[in-house]
């Protein structure tokens, strides 16, 4: 029997990682805060595993701990020099809200080069669930991001602006600006994102 997206997220102990390397690191839920811009009593929840991190906010925990968001997916073993992924090993990771987080996460990511740790893009295959438009969580973190869309139909919001995708057509902007993504059309979306992030 497959396992459940659930249970594949589990298995990753994301939030576990992250406080590890927060307590080897010397720094509290407050030092990580500060940082980041995140609550503590969020930050909390992902290290407890109450709530799943979307992108963004794994993305901020990530550069607040000095590692890039791979290392919370990859296994222990030799540095690579090459990624290669097979589609049946992708990593899943469902973004939902929880209490702390404002808005819906609409999507379910998946990890395509997560066996490299260091690296400045990371890419990623993304599935967005439709949602209201006053659903949808608004994002932002430091860096570029880049999305390509496979199937269905987007709306990406930027600030005040509005655009409408579909497949084949790609987007590209400074994700430091508030930003949100939904489906639209009545059907999931699937798109390949790839995130930039400097140190």
């Amino acid at each position: 029997m497959a396992k459940s997206i659930r249970d594949e997220i589990k298995e990753l102990n994301i939030g576990r990682k992250i406080k590890e390397l927060r307590l080897r690191k010397g720094l509290t839920l407050q030092n990580i805060s500060d940082v980041t811009g995140l609550s503590t009593p969020l930050l909390s929840q992902v290290e407890n595993e109450v709530v799943v991190p979307p992108i963004a906010t794994l993305l901020k925990i990530s550069r607040a701990l000095g590692v890039s968001i791979s290392y919370f997916f990859k296994e222990d073993g030799p540095i690579k020099k090459v990624a290669i992924v097979r589609s049946h090993e992708r990593r899943k990771v469902a973004g939902r809200p929880g209490r702390a987080t404002a808005g819906k996460m609409p999507y379910i990511y998946e990890m395509l080069a997560y066996p490299l740790a260091d690296k400045k893009m990371e890419p990623f295959l993304v599935e967005f669930e439709c949602l209201e438009r006053e659903e949808t969580a608004v994002l932002n973190h430091k860096g570029e991001e880049f999305g390509f869309v496979l199937e269905g139909k987007l709306e990406l919001r930027i600030n005040d602006e509005i655009y409408e995708l579909e497949e084949g057509d790609a987007y590209y902007f400074d994700s430091s600006y508030p930003h949100a993504i939904r489906s639209i059309g009545g059907k999931k979306a699937k798109t390949i994102t790839v995130v930039y992030g400097p140190e």
